[in-house]
């Protein structure tokens, strides 16, 4: 079985290793008619026009910069950040991998069966491999005596989410309808957007994550991307708090037991995702030899290529009211 890690040790960039592997993906899946491994293929080149054709992220972080010069006329007392990316390829294929993982689990538990081909392959449609990530916080000199500031930037947190769908629209994006159904709303959020927004703000992950996601699709660069929108506490909690340790050790923890639930070798599509992901968690980044990319252990990394983290697309900061701030 074909996986990333074979790419991982030979001084190549990343994009030469996307083709690699793309191409003996799609070789292999022709010899063994896999389409799964087709599919896997052809995902990996969504990857590849992305950073090979990227001239559209000029116009598109253009776009959304206008909504942060509309954040920083509105709300010049709230500090916030905007920063965009391109999802990294280990975290591209761990995702692809999980899909399936997560997908065939649940067909399997439901109706005693596995699922086919085509009913693993419709599920894997991602929209995320772009991604804008908002970070607003309330400075403590303009929180007013008995406010909470909690709950003041989960307020002004709605109140821009509630305006983002409209302003982008009107640039070229279309909110896409959220695929959760579960959880709920919070009666903050107007109804006219609701559809839009996937809330875990309202209604937490068990690891105790927070955010607001909307996907939008670009009708000027023919793509999809997703927006978050966080306060600075639930990204501090998501990035470097329990939820970031946590949520890694219970994802560990409940693949390995959704593996032992399912009977080896009855599914192949389930065995290599398995086996691929399984892999990729155990890689010391130390040992890694790729173009750009340097790791001291697994936590002290320095990625210019992507490998590990997404490749940055924006950084934008607005530090509230009084403070210098480049907007032009």
């Amino acid at each position: 079985m074909i996986s990333l890690n074979d790419y991982l040790f030979s001084g190549n960039t990343v994009l030469k290793i996307l083709h690699q592997y793309s191409n003996d993906l799609r070789n292999s899946a022709k010899e063994t008619h896999n389409s799964i491994d087709l599919a896997h293929s052809n995902f990996l080149i969504q990857i590849i026009e992305l950073l090979e054709h990227n001239d559209f992220l000029t116009s598109q972080s253009q776009r959304i910069k206008e909504f942060y010069k509309y954040m920083t006329r509105e709300y010049p007392f709230l500090a916030f950040t905007f920063k965009g990316r391109i999802k990294s390829l280990i975290r591209a294929e761990e995702k692809f991998n999980g899909y399936i993982l997560e997908f065939v689990y649940n067909y399997y538990k439901k109706n005693g069966v596995f699922p086919s081909e085509a009913e693993i392959k419709s599920t894997l449609n991602f929209r995320d491999l772009i991604a804008y990530r908002i970070v607003i916080s309330m400075p403590a000199c303009h929180i007013k005596k008995g406010e909470d500031r909690t709950e003041v930037e989960r307020k002004y947190l709605y109140e821009i989410a509630n305006v983002m769908p409209e302003f982008l629209e009107e640039r070229g994006f279309t909110p896409e309808i959220s695929r959760h159904k579960d959880g709920g709303h919070c009666d903050l959020l107007k109804d006219a957007v609701q559809p839009y927004y996937h809330d875990s703000v309202v209604t937490p992950r068990s690891s105790g994550y927070q955010s607001l996601h909307i996907t939008m699709y670009d009708n000027l660069a023919r793509c999809y991307t997703e927006v978050q929108l966080r306060t600075k506490d639930m990204d501090d909690f998501a990035e470097i708090g329990d939820a970031n340790h946590f949520g890694y050790e219970k994802t560990q923890e409940t693949r390995r037991s959704k593996h032992d639930q399912i009977p080896s070798g009855e599914c192949v599509y389930f065995d290599d995702a398995y086996e691929r992901l399984t892999k990729l968690q155990e890689l010391e980044l130390s040992k890694l030899d790729v173009n750009m990319f340097k790791a001291i252990n697994n936590h002290l990394i320095n990625d210019g290529c992507g490998l590990f983290r997404g490749r940055q697309i924006l950084p934008f900061e607005h530090l509230s009211r009084f403070q210098n701030d480049l907007i032009d």
